[in-house]
């Protein structure tokens, strides 16, 4: 029997890219694979295109209908839980607007034989970024992982804020997920750190981080301000050991 692979989708505002994206990984054939849409009550009716698919592609594309706008961080988490609750071996986080290409997937797949995390960077070698991206926008996200990020949390992770990721079952379960706290994007990092201070077996592979096909980014210079700001809060949370304990205790 194949392992058991669930794709986890937040979703919010992408009525145009969900039938696409999930047509695009169900295109792949991977055995055992099943994606989970977890919805934010989004305003133009993505959550109908959702439970449409759930529909068309019965046992296959699942959805979280959510009462509102929440936040990426607890949207991964109740993704992540469901999945785990329903027997995932394999767990793939990434987002609709194909700035993740599925086509990295079988990838992760044969990779997570072997590690406990794999990560698609845009900041190892091969990595590239949408070349339509601005020099400010590109100065502002190398700057926040190579910089930033690494020197208050110490991360060896090349690409800290990564959204595209492949979780063993057992290192979601070593983490605890109800102990992370993080809401918004900054939930990447605690994810990241928390891995690392675990001793979880972490790869990275490069990927091409293409810009959103349709509708804008999510990721305002607001949001940036505030995810940088809150690595501060990480660091305070974390420092002592204490909060890594019960992680710690399972063999």
């Amino acid at each position: 029997m194949s392992d058991m692979t669930v794709v986890v989708i937040p979703t919010y505002n992408e009525v145009e890219n969900l039938p696409a994206i999930t047509a695009a990984i169900l295109a792949l054939h991977l055995e055992g694979l099943e994606i989970l849409v977890v919805d934010d009550a989004s305003p133009d009716g993505t959550g109908q295109v959702a439970d449409e698919l759930t529909r068309q592609y019965p046992g296959q594309i699942h959805v979280l209908h959510r009462p509102g706008k929440l936040g990426l961080g607890t949207a991964y988490v109740q993704g992540f839980t469901w999945a785990l609750d329903h027997g995932a071996d394999n767990i793939i986080q990434m987002d609709a607007d194909f700035s993740h290409s599925p086509n990295y997937i079988p990838q992760f797949l044969d990779l997570i034989r072997d590690y406990d995390v794999v990560v698609g960077s845009r900041y190892v070698r091969g990595g590239q970024l949408d070349k339509r991206w601005g020099w400010g926008r590109w100065f502002l996200s190398m700057w926040a992982n190579s910089i930033w990020v690494r020197l208050l949390l110490g991360v060896k992770t090349r690409d800290a804020t990564a959204g595209f990721k492949c979780w063993r079952r057992s290192a979601l379960e070593r983490i605890g997920l109800q102990h992370i706290r993080s809401n918004g994007y900054i939930f990447q990092v605690e994810m990241c750190y928390v891995a690392e201070k675990l001793g979880l077996r972490i790869k990275e592979i490069p990927i091409y981080f293409e810009d959103r096909h349709i509708g804008r980014s999510k990721m305002t210079a607001p949001v940036k301000l505030e995810a940088a700001l809150r690595v501060f809060e990480i660091r305070w949370r974390y420092r002592s050991r204490q909060r890594l304990a019960h992680q710690e205790e399972v063999p």
